[in-house]
C-alpha cells in the first residue's frame, strides 16, 4: 500500500506560534535563533509545569531549503523498505552503525515482572556484591559500545587495540565517546596491571596519548581521572574518591568544553553520593538543602526549551515521523481522536492539522485531541487554546479535552469520551519511563489505552539504560549516553549560550545525579532501551509496525535542516527508528498496535 508524504512547503513555527494566540507569552521566546526576545513566562508557571523528560521538548524552529539530495538510504535499508516510489517534494537515512545491547537481564526482571517488587529496594545490596566489581562492569559495557573507533570521514575504521598510534586518529578532533572510549580502555589496562591511578599517565600498556593534540590529551587524562574517581566511589573509598575528584573539579568546568562540560556534572554527582554515603547528606534529600547555583537561578527553564527543540533534532525528527505514521493510520477515517499522555505545548499536533488540512482527497469532519496529565490543569487547558486557536486559522473541525486527574490509578477508559466513528491514536512522547519506578500505575495506564481500542500507539523514549541496579553499570551507560549529548551541544550551540548552560545543567545535570547519587525509591530516572519496552509492550499482545518509507522520509529531510544534521545518525532496532548522535541512540520511535 502506497502511503502519503504530507508536505508544509516552509514550515514555520514563529508563525504558527502567532496565529495561536498573540496574547500568549511563549510568543515573546520564539523571536528568532538570535533570542532577541526575552521570555516573560513566569517562574512559577514553568515549576508546575512538571518538566519530568531530560529530553521532553515541544517548541522549535523548523528550518527549510532541504533538497532531493539530501534524502540517502542505506543498501540494507532500501532492501528492506516499500517499493513504492517516494515523493520528491517532501518531508531517513540509517548509517549502518551497530550498538550491542548491554547486559539487561536486570532490566528486562524488573519490567516484565513489574509488580513483584518494589524497584530499587534492594539496590545497595547488589552493589556490593563481590562478583560485580566496577571493573568488570566497566569492562563489559565498553565491550558493548565497541572496540572500533569509527570515523565519520567515509567507511573508514580504525581499530582500536593496545599499541594504535592515534596519529590518523587526531587529523580530526575526536568526539567525545572517542575520547572516553580511549580513556576507558587505559582505565581497564592500569587498573588491571597496577591498580594507581597516577601510575595511568605512564603504564607502559596504555594507548599513546602523546599522539593526540594538546586539548585531546587533556580531556582525556581528565575523563581516566573520572573513571578512577568512580571506582573509588564504587567501592566506597571516599577519602580517596574525593582527592580524585577534587582533581576534577579543578580541571573541568561549566563554561568549558564538552568534556570539562560532561565531567563537571558527573563529578557533582560523584561528590553527592559520597556525601550521602558517609553521612553528610542525608537519604531523601537528594539535591535538597545545597546552595543552587546563582548562575542557574538566573536562566529561564522555559526559554531553554524551547531552544533545545530549535537548535538540536532529536525531537523534531521522531515528531515528524511519529505524524506521518498517525497519518497514515487514519488515512480513511472521517473523525480522529488523539490521546496525548503528556502533551506539553503541542507543537506536533499542528504538524498534524497541518496534515490533515492538506488530503485535498477527503475532508475530515473532526479532530479531537484529549491531553491527560495529573497536575497543571491550566498549563494544558492553555495549550488547548492555542490549538484550538490553529486550528481555526486552518479551518479544520477541531475540539480539545484535558483529562486530569490526581493519580494515574484514577486515569478510567470513560473519562476520554470516544465516539464509536472515532479513529483513535495515542501518542506519549518520554512519558512512560517516568512511571518505571510505579510498575502498578504503569501496569494500569496500559490496561486502560488497551481498553480504548486505538489503531495506532506512537512512542517516543529515550533510548539509554539507566535502570541498572548495579552503580557501575548505571555509570558506564549514563557517561556515554550524555557524552553523545553533550558532543551534540558542542557542534549546536555555543560555548556562552545561556540555553545551553540551563539545559546541561537544570535538565542533564540533574538527571545525571539522580542517576547516580541516588538509590531506591529516590532514584527516579530509570529510563530503559527499547529491547526492555519491547518486552514489556508484548505482555499487552502490543507488536511493533513497520515504519513506512514516508515515515523515514520524514525524518531523514528533517533531520537534514540542521547544521549539525550530518552528525544525527538514524538506525534501525528491528521496527524501531533510533535516533542518535554519531551512532550513539540518544531517542527510539515505535508505532505499535494492539493484537
Amino acid at each position: 500500500m502506497t502511503s502519503t508524504v504530507f508536505s508544509f512547503g516552509a514550515f514555520d513555527p514563529v508563525g504558527i506560534l502567532e496565529n495561536l494566540g498573540s496574547n500568549n507569552e511563549l510568543d515573546d521566546v520564539v523571536g528568532g535563533r538570535s533570542g532577541s526576545k526575552q521570555s516573560h513566562y513566569r517562574e512559577e508557571d514553568w515549576r508546575d509545569s512538571s518538566f519530568t523528560g531530560t529530553l521532553s521538548s515541544d517548541f522549535g524552529l523548523y528550518r527549510d531549503n532541504l533538497s532531493e539530495s539530501d534524502f540517502g538510504f542505506s543498501k540494507y535499508q532500501l532492501q528492506n523498505q516499500e517499493e513504492n516510489p517516494l515523493p520528491a517534494h517532501d518531508l531517513l537515512d540509517d548509517l549502518n552503525f551497530e550498538v550491542d545491547c548491554p547486559p539487561l537481564q536486570t532490566c528486562l526482571k524488573e519490567i516484565a515482572n513489574l509488580g513483584s517488587k518494589q524497584i530499587g529496594i534492594q539496590d545497595s545490596q547488589d552493589e556490593k556484591e563481590k562478583g560485580h566489581p566496577f571493573l568488570l562492569a566497566s569492562l563489559e559495557l565498553l565491550k558493548n559500545y565497541g572496540h572500533r573507533l569509527k570515523k565519520l570521514d567515509g567507511d573508514k575504521i580504525v581499530e582500536l587495540s593496545s599499541n594504535t598510534s592515534l596519529s590518523r586518529l587526531s587529523e580530526q578532533n575526536l568526539s567525545t565517546e572517542e575520547i572516553i572510549r580511549l580513556a576507558g580502555v587505559n582505565f581497564i589496562q592500569t587498573t588491571s596491571s597496577v591498580g594507581d591511578p597516577l601510575a595511568a599517565f605512564s603504564h607502559p600498556y596504555r594507548l599513546s596519548f602523546s599522539d593526540l593534540s594538546d586539548q585531546e590529551m587533556k580531556d582525556a587524562q581528565l575523563v581516566l581521572l573520572l573513571l578512577f574517581a568512580a571506582e573509588k566511589v564504587y567501592h566506597q573509598e571516599f577519602h580517596r574518591a574525593s582527592k580524585l575528584l577534587n582533581q576534577c573539579d579543578y580541571l573541568c568546568s561549566n563554561k568549558g568544553n564538552q568534556i570539562q562540560r560532561l565531567v563537571f556534572y558527573f563529578a557533582e554527582a560523584l561528590h553527592e553520593r559520597i556525601d550521602r554515603g558517609s553521612g553528610r547528606i542525608p537519604v531523601n534529600t537528594c539535591g535538597k538543602g545545597q546552595k543552587p547555583d546563582p548562575q542557574a537561578q538566573t536562566m529561564n527553564p522555559m526559554q531553554s526549551r524551547i531552544a533545545y527543540h530549535q537548535e538540536l533534532p532529536f525531537v523534531q525528527v521522531a515528531q515528524f515521523a511519529g505524524v506521518q505514521a498517525i497519518v497514515e493510520n487514519v488515512a480513511d477515517a472521517k473523525k480522529v481522536h488523539v490521546i496525548d499522555l503528556d502533551i506539553a505545548f503541542g507543537l506536533q499536533w499542528t504538524i498534524l492539522m497541518q496534515a490533515l488540512a492538506s488530503c485535498y482527497d477527503r475532508q475530515i469532519e473532526l479532530l479531537k485531541i484529549t491531553a491527560v496529565g495529573t497536575s497543571s490543569k491550566h498549563l494544558i487547558d492553555e495549550t488547548g487554546k492555542r490549538l484550538v486557536n490553529f486550528a481555526q486559522s486552518m479551518s479544520l473541525p477541531f475540539t480539545f479535552k484535558s483529562v486530569v486527574v490526581g493519580d494515574v490509578l484514577d486515569l478510567k477508559e470513560e473519562l476520554f469520551e470516544i465516539d464509536t466513528e472515532e479513529a483513535v491514536v495515542v501518542y506519549s512522547q518520554f512519558f512512560l519511563w517516568t512511571l518505571i519506578p510505579q510498575p502498578n500505575r504503569l501496569e494500569s495506564l496500559m490496561k486502560v489505552i488497551r481498553k480504548t481500542n486505538p489503531r495506532v500507539m506512537v512512542v517516543a523514549e529515550v533510548e539509554a539504560n539507566h535502570n541498572s541496579p548495579n552503580f557501575g553499570n548505571r555509570f558506564i551507560e549514563s557517561l556515554f549516553f550524555h557524552a553523545a549529548c553533550f558532543d551534540c551541544f558542542e557542534a549546536s550551540m555555543s560555548r556562552e549560550d545561556s540555553n545551553r548552560m540551563a539545559i546541561e545543567s537544570i535538565f542533564f545535570g540533574q538527571g545525571v545525579k539522580n542517576i547516580l547519587a541516588t538509590e531506591g525509591e529516590e532514584r527516579m530516572v530509570r529510563t530503559v532501551k527499547i529491547d526492555v519496552w519491547r518486552a514489556f509492550f508484548a505482555r499487552f499482545s502490543m507488536i511493533e509496525a513497520e515504519l513506512s518509507s514516508s515515515s523515514l522520509y520524514q525524518a531523514n529531510l528533517v533531520m537534514k535542516k540542521f547544521g549539525c544534521g550530518r552528525f544525527c545518525t538514524l538506525d534501525m532496532n528491528d521496527k524501531c527508528l533510533l535516533v542518535g548522535w554519531k551512532g550513539t541512540p540518544v531517542l527510539s520511535l515505535s508505532v505499535l498496535k494492539f493484537i
